[in-house]
Order: C-alpha cells, then structure tokens, then sequence
C-alpha cells in the first residue's frame, strides 16, 4: 500500500508539508509506505483545453515541458492521494490548481483513472478560508469518482511562519486522526 501527497506550497519545510508529514506518521506507523512530491516550486503550465488528451486516451497530458505526466503515473499507481496546500486569497496555490486541473482532464478522458482511490485535502491557513481550498482539493477527488477521507474536522492547521502549525492543538489531532483514517480504509479496501 502507498500514499502520495503532493505538495502545493513553493514553501519546502513550511507548514503545508509539515502537516502532510502529520498525516505520513501514523500511516508509516502503520506500515503504509508514503511518498512526498514538491509541485509549489515547479513551473506547471495550466490546461489549455485542447481536447488532445479526449482524442489520446494515453493517460498523458500532450503539454510538455513540466512533468505533470510523471505525476499521472505516479497518482495511478498510489492507492491513496493527499494534495496539500496553503490557503492563498481563499484558495489553492496557483501550481496545484494547474496541477489539478491538467491531472483531471488526463484523469476524466481515460476513464476516471484514479476512480475508487482515496483522496485527502490537507491545507494551511493563517488564519480563514481554508474552507474553500478544502472543497476546491476535495471537488477533484469527488468528480473522479475517488473517495473522499475525512477526519474529525476539516483537514486544515493554523500557522503563519514555518512549523506554526504544530502549535495548533486541534489542526495537529485532525492531521493525526486523517492519518489513522487513512490507513484504517486502506486496510479495508486494499
């Protein structure tokens, strides 16, 4: 069994991944094998609505220049996905909102590709509007027919500078009860 997150922080030890390694600590735990991919420093071109990948069916992207393909394949062999994310203007970071959008066409023309994995949105915030970039991640998993793991609340920590968020009492708890969840259906399903 293997989780991979994909961090869409350009921030690399900032608080998105700090929270992602929250959630791989009871999965390891628990003998799940965990896999971090830094996307918030890449340069992710967005889709362009070409269509190619409808006509294809290769399970590829046809932009190139990035390397949102590799990514697809690592997705399609993960049987759970975390996409994490600080919380920017009440949304995702730019770069994983390419991401997810070049990913789930890819995904949606072949097939729902991921269809059936588990998904998990984990986001930093400072201080509000986490919410929306925890629906946004999550309206990806659901259109491709993944299911959707929660916790006991919104997968989200409070934070501003790097490693703030393992002040945050509740935020650290959500991530380690994600972890255990996670793992719990994994067991279950795999």
């Amino acid at each position: 069994m293997k989780v991979l997150a994909v961090n869409g922080s350009p921030r690399k030890g900032g608080n998105t991944e700090s929270l992602i390694k929250m959630v791989f600590k009871e999965l390891e735990e628990a003998g799940i094998e965990t896999e971090l991919l830094h996307i918030g420093n890449k340069s992710i071109h967005g889709c362009t609505a070409c269509a190619k990948c409808w006509e294809n069916k290769d399970e590829k992207c046809v932009v190139k220049g990035d390397e949102v393909n590799e990514y697809i394949q690592k997705l399609k062999e993960a049987d759970a996905v975390i996409l994490g994310s600080p919380t920017y203007f009440a949304n995702m970071s730019s770069e994983l909102k390419a991401f997810i959008d070049r990913v789930g066409m890819v995904a949606k023309a072949n097939d729902d590709l991921f269809k059936r994995k588990l998904g998990a949105s984990v986001v930093a915030v400072r201080r509000s509007g986490s919410v929306h970039t925890f629906d946004s991640i999550n309206h990806f998993f659901l259109i491709g027919q993944m299911i959707v793991v929660g916790s006991s609340y919104w997968n989200n920590g409070i934070g501003l500078s790097p490693g703030d968020v393992s002040s945050d009492e509740e935020g650290t708890q959500v991530m380690s009860n994600l972890g255990k969840n996670i793992a719990w259906l994994l067991k279950k399903t795999c």
